[in-house]
């Protein structure tokens, strides 16, 4: 009986060192990195446009890793919900945006391109301090019926690197190294849509 007693106790020890240590670790590998700050939704002419700030720093890793040639795709995601209190919250509007974050050794130029668009820098510096500043990135468009002005929503806004886009050596590398690891935590805040802009 005795032994028993031990036994189950000192299992029981284990087990929960382990739950610790399983809740624990994950969360010190898995630090934001990027800070979201200044979140505002306001009236566009083609619907609602988000800006935001990026307190974004790429690591000694990334900044080697891109001045040797390698792509760094960075996606802002975007979510608009609505609180529903009979069921799970309704996911009104969904959009992601994806920044290509290059280096081009003949022309000595940083490029960062989103869509069609492309810009060049002098320096990774000048780069990164634009892709930090997200302005006018519509996320809900003028035609959405769900959405009307003066009803709250709960906007939610992120920025990670995705290293699902990233060569193939470099994503088996990425696996679990926190220098490949960039990303902020969903900043999530309450909204009032604005009226519509008057034509």
């Amino acid at each position: 009986m005795d032994f028993s007693t031990v036994f189950s106790k000192s299992v029981l020890d284990q087990l929960r060192r382990w739950l610790a240590l399983l809740v624990f670790v994950p969360v010190l590998a898995w630090t934001a990195e990027i800070d979201i700050s200044n979140p505002q939704i306001s009236a566009g002419d083609d619907g609602y446009v988000l800006s935001a700030d990026f307190r974004l720093e790429l690591n000694p890793r990334l900044e080697e890793a891109v001045t040797r040639g390698v792509v760094l795709y960075f996606v802002a995601d975007f979510e608009l919900t609505r609180a529903r209190w009979y069921w799970l919250d309704e996911k009104l509007a969904s959009r992601s945006q994806t920044y290509r974050l290059s280096y081009h050794a003949l022309t000595r130029q940083y490029r960062l391109s989103t869509g069609g668009l492309h810009q060049s820098f002098p320096s990774l510096s000048e780069a990164t301090q634009v892709l930090s500043r997200l302005r006018n990135w519509t996320v809900v468009d003028k035609n959405e019926k769900a959405v009307r002005p003066g009803d709250a929503y709960e906007a939610s806004l992120r920025m990670r690197l995705d290293v699902t886009q990233l060569p193939r050596p470099f994503q088996i590398s990425a696996l679990g190294n926190k220098d490949w690891s960039l990303g902020s935590d969903w900043k999530t805040w309450a909204v009032t849509l604005p009226p519509a802009e008057a034509k």
